[in-house]
């Protein structure tokens, strides 16, 4: 079950944390996956780490806000690897992002969140959508987080405006290309940490609240990622999908 092999893969936001546990989880059940990131020394490394354990990866730096690069970095990775059949939306922070109330913002100060957490998704599924149809068969999966489905008074108004305006994008997108052999999910995710060392040193207070005792990992998203991906999920569409641990959400 959830074997991958002959499918292509891309993350985006991949070359460290969450997604690269995506990118590695999918990897290993057989995917090549093309690993984005806005750094391409990032993207380089985590293919590298990929392929030392064993699994395909090909770096595919580009932008997700900007359609344009990001139309270029599908056809590339298509040129290498065939079509992409499997997108997994993990961008999600713009290079600089601040805590602050939405009061103590500008509207400069709003279009980071939802240039990437909007518009990325947008940018990419677009993209990705006519090789799906040509092939009868995708997967895509959103990765979203509390901020986007309950709230927050952390500061983040404009991160999880972003956030769910894509909640609400995948679940139309669902309902449109269900007849296609296309399937659309969201993950929104409670608190996670970028390593297991992460999620038991400096975090206590905060593993705490989460009612199973720890953070999540990345390997936890791409186990869940890895199930959306298969051909097994194919009855699995319009979701959004809560991975937080037990933690009560709304």
């Amino acid at each position: 079950m959830f074997d991958l092999t002959g499918r292509v893969a891309l993350v985006t936001g991949a070359g460290q944390g969450v997604g690269e546990g995506i990118a590695a989880c999918l990897a290993a059940r057989g995917a090549v996956v093309g690993v984005n990131d806005l750094v391409p020394e990032r993207a380089e490394a985590a293919c590298e780490r990929i392929a030392a354990a064993g699994g395909e990866a090909v770096p595919v730096p580009f932008d997700v806000t900007d359609h344009d690069r990001v139309v270029a970095g599908f056809a590339r990775l298509a040129e290498t690897t065939g079509p992409v059949t499997i997108l997994v939306n993990n961008a999600g922070i713009p290079p600089t992002m601040a805590l602050q109330p939405f009061r103590d913002t500008t509207p400069a100060d709003w279009a980071p969140y939802l240039a990437v957490n909007l518009l990325g998704v947008l940018h990419c599924c677009h993209a990705a959508l006519p090789a799906m149809r040509t092939a009868a068969w995708g997967r895509i999966i959103t990765i979203s987080s509390g901020a986007g489905t309950a709230g927050t008074h952390l500061g983040v108004a404009t991160y999880g405006a972003g956030k769910g305006g894509a909640l609400s994008f995948m679940r139309n997108l669902a309902l449109e290309e269900a007849r296609a052999g296309i399937t659309a999910n969201s993950v929104a995710l409670g608190l996670i940490a970028k390593d297991r060392a992460a999620a038991t040193a400096a975090v206590d207070k905060m593993a705490a609240s989460v009612p199973v005792g720890r953070m999540g990992l990345p390997t936890d998203v791409g186990a869940l990622c890895v199930y959306l991906a298969s051909e097994e999920a194919g009855w699995m569409t319009g979701q959004t999908l809560q991975l937080n641990g037990g933690s009560i959400t709304t």
